[in-house]
């Protein structure tokens, strides 16, 4: 089978809250023409970003073509999830012309990589590029990675010491992967923001990567789409802090689901995550609520502090108007008991 009639695969990767979910909200909508199958890999046990997306659906990418993988990184449950599911929507009639994959933001993207390798698929699917979200706030502020010029300098003094943090080794793995990278939120980073953003990018990557700055998802389909990059016969260019290492885990992690009632309003509940995001050192916050005499169902995202929030839908006339929170954190820094107490209140009114 040659490489023209191989399905194009595109793997979205980046930072926790850097705006996957967004932008592949944008690409279903906006196909550039083609129809497209979504797989979503989510990191804890609650469906956010699939109901989101299906939530789009049209029909060049219905809500059928949207299937998520939320029992672990799908590049360490390849034989169980990754492949069936790649085999399942090569056989949907019709067919779809291009995959869209998007990571968990804690996942290691060259993994992946080498799973399309697999017997199974390799010779029908092609991974067209590898695309890093990255926030362009975030970065400047170095949440990602420690300035590039000192760590350098202190590596030179004594290379017994490892002064990576999981958090920016994770960061450094998706641009070595990148084709290319989507600096998100520049309005929110400013200029100086963006111009220093560029520069640490420039800096970690291990090779120029063009980078294009998008806002609320909305980027050409012809932009990102249709690289032709075959990203999985090029991973001796795309070098990895775990090259070498025969598996990985996410134990740096951890991420827990808790229930959310009613809330009386929206406002209370996202002073409330602000709250709780630097008292826990929470990084990640997403999820829905319910809001009293509100028809629509609240959407809640929550990069660090960072509280964005928004309604999304109607409530179903049948639905159970319940919501979820999934917050994620470095290992042994979530408290459940304390995070589920500080929720009672404002549920309560």
């Amino acid at each position: 089978m040659s490489d023209l009639s191989k399905l194009p695969v595109t793997v979205i990767t980046g930072f926790l809250g850097s705006g996957k979910t967004t932008l592949i909200s944008q690409l279903m909508q906006n196909p550039g023409g083609r129809r497209l199958a979504v797989v979503v890999n989510e990191f804890g046990d609650v469906g956010v970003d699939g109901e989101i997306l299906r939530g789009c659906a049209i029909p060049d990418c219905p809500a059928e073509n949207v299937v998520e993988l939320a029992n672990g990184c799908i590049c360490c449950t390849v034989a169980d999830d990754f492949i069936p599911t790649i085999e399942a929507l090569m056989k949907l009639d019709p067919r779809p012309d291009h995959i869209l994959i998007e990571t968990s933001g804690l996942a290691l993207p060259k993994p992946l990589l080498k799973a399309f390798d697999w017997p199974e698929i390799r010779a029908k699917i092609t991974v067209d590029g590898v695309i890093a979200l990255a926030d362009a706030e975030a970065v400047a502020a170095g949440r990602f990675a420690p300035d590039v010029a000192k760590v350098d300098a202190q590596r030179a003094a004594d290379d017994s010491i490892d002064h990576e943090t999981p958090l920016s080794e994770v960061f450094e793995d998706q641009l070595s992967c990148a084709d290319i990278v989507l600096l998100t939120k520049p309005d929110l980073a400013g200029p100086e923001g963006v111009a220093k953003a560029r520069d640490i990018i420039a800096a970690e990557a291990p090779r120029p990567l063009p980078v294009v700055e998008v806002a609320e998802g909305v980027v050409d389909a012809r932009v990102i789409l249709g690289l032709g990059a075959a990203a999985e016969t090029d991973l001796d260019a795309r070098p990895s802090h775990h090259d070498g290492v025969p598996e990985h885990d996410h134990e740096d992690f951890e991420s827990i689901v808790l229930p959310l009632p009613e809330v009386p309003d929206a406002a209370g509940l996202a002073a409330l995550l602000e709250r709780l995001a630097r008292e826990h050192d929470i990084l990640r916050i997403k999820g829905y609520a319910a809001v009293s005499g509100k028809p629509m169902r609240l959407l809640v995202q929550a990069v660090g502090a960072r509280v964005r929030h928004q309604y999304d839908r109607m409530w179903a006339a049948d639905e159970a108007r319940n919501g979820q929170l999934v917050f994620i954190a470095e290992d042994d820094r979530l408290d459940a008991a304390a995070l589920r107490a500080a929720l009672a209140p404002v549920a309560a009114g």
